[in-house]
């Protein structure tokens, strides 16, 4: 499948206190570990953040918002405008578990079932920054979303086909759902740090 890897990195960090993108991870910034763990299930990695200023030596092609100031459905439309593969992964710059096993069982769900976003639902909630979208359908359903108004990413999903996968699904691949730890508190930061150190 020819798929892109779409990274939200806006840089906001508000209850973190420091910009979490630059925390250390084994020696390497949370932003560069996320896009090398993704690298290898993608065809293509897309970084889209409001100031690319701030990414001088990003190893990735780096997008802005296209309609900035208008929350994380515009990170996620930027993402999916920018992406060339027929399918596009999208997650959050903050989540350094991501379970290419998972990853990899998505994939082979899309290409299986007739859906224009597979997307994990964990407890009735989707998790709509660890999902599968199909960018020529989904790029226009989130830019309507914008123009009427909408801020959340999930304001389109009912004008595309989505397809969940449950948590039985899930639980296969990824037992405890490390991958959704995401990072917002130092808190979440020193969680994180321990899983990291956990054995595999």
């Amino acid at each position: 499948m020819n798929l892109s890897g779409v990274i939200l990195a806006g840089g906001e960090s508000r209850r973190m206190g420091q910009d979490k993108r630059f925390l250390p991870v084994e020696g390497m910034p949370l932003l560069a570990w996320v896009r090398a763990r993704l690298q290898p299930l993608v065809d293509e990695v897309i970084v889209v953040t409001r100031r690319p200023e701030e990414l001088p030596e990003c190893a990735a092609r780096v997008v802005t918002d296209i309609y900035p100031g208008r929350g994380v459905l515009a990170g996620v439309h930027a993402g999916l405008q920018a992406a060339r593969g027929a399918w596009a992964f999208v997650m959050a710059g903050d989540m350094p578990l991501l379970n290419p096993d998972l990853v990899r069982a998505m994939v082979d769900v899309a290409r299986t079932v007739p859906a224009d976003i597979v997307v994990p639902r964990r407890g009735g909630e989707f998790e709509p920054l660890h999902a599968l979208y199909r960018p020529a359908v989904c790029a226009p359903a989130a830019e309507a979303a914008l123009r009427r108004g909408a801020r959340r990413i999930i304001s389109f999903y009912p004008d595309v086909r989505v397809h969940p996968v449950n948590e039985t699904f899930l639980a296969r691949w990824d037992p405890a759902g490390r991958s959704f730890t995401n990072i917002n508190t130092p808190e979440a930061w020193m969680h994180i740090q321990q899983l990291l150190r956990a054995p595999k």
